[in-house]
């Protein structure tokens, strides 16, 4: 599992007036809810939290949130970042407070390791369907990712959700039949061969018409 820090401070009033000027002085609007927890507003400088969120993989990492005036951080999850449409700067965040032994869902990132066989010898791609997977447990049993070994994979071979290796104490969201990963043979090979398929025979090309249908034709 992943963890990382940020400062927060509590901010007074809410409403559009109140996020501008704290975006002018160079803070972001939050808040923080959770279960048992009446929502905190609070704001993060927006520097400090735009080189957290560029540094590590926000679906799945522990933000412990300090807030000012609380004596311990609360562990916590990104639960969203508004984004300006074309600034490019946040806009707000919200925080998801966690508590050790209560199951949250997050999303992790799958990674593919190794080249398949059928890439290598086949001449197939690899192609990824799901790049990150759902999943359900307690905070500190989050894994940062989940591997694939795909290397003895050949052509038109598949990886299933079923065929992962996880966790015993992780539940994935997804049906154990659906697809992570494949080998498909390419494109170019597949039409190749449809043309190919479709092709007359050799004799029949070039082969001339009966005399009976020439004389047919010079007679009109």
């Amino acid at each position: 599992m992943s963890e990382a820090r940020l400062a927060a401070e509590r901010r007074e009033g809410v409403g559009k007036g109140v996020a501008r000027k704290l975006r002018q002085a160079g803070r972001v609007p939050a808040v923080l809810y959770g279960r048992e927890l009446d929502p905190i507003h609070l704001s993060v400088d927006a520097h400090e939290a735009e080189l957290l969120f560029r540094s590590i993989p926000v679906d799945n990492t522990i933000v412990e949130l300090a807030v000012e005036g609380e004596k311990k951080p609360f562990s916590t999850l990104v639960r969203e970042i508004q984004m300006h449409p074309w600034r490019g700067t946040l806009v707000h965040i919200d925080f998801l407070r966690v508590q050790e032994g209560v199951q949250v869902e997050v999303q992790v990132p799958v990674h593919l390791v190794g080249t398949p066989i059928g890439v290598r010898e086949g001449g197939g791609v690899l192609e990824q369907i799901v790049h990150d997977l759902p999943i359900r447990c307690v905070p500190s049993a989050i894994p940062e990712s989940i591997e694939v070994d795909v290397s003895g994979l050949g052509l038109q071979e598949t990886v299933h959700v079923s065929d992962l290796e996880i966790p015993a104490d992780v539940e994935v969201l997804l049906p154990p039949d659906r697809t992570i990963c494949s080998v498909a043979v390419p494109r170019v090979a597949v039409e190749e061969g449809a043309e190919v398929e479709g092709e007359e025979p050799a004799e029949a090309v070039g082969a001339e018409e009966p005399e009976g249908e020439a004389e047919g034709s010079e007679e009109d």
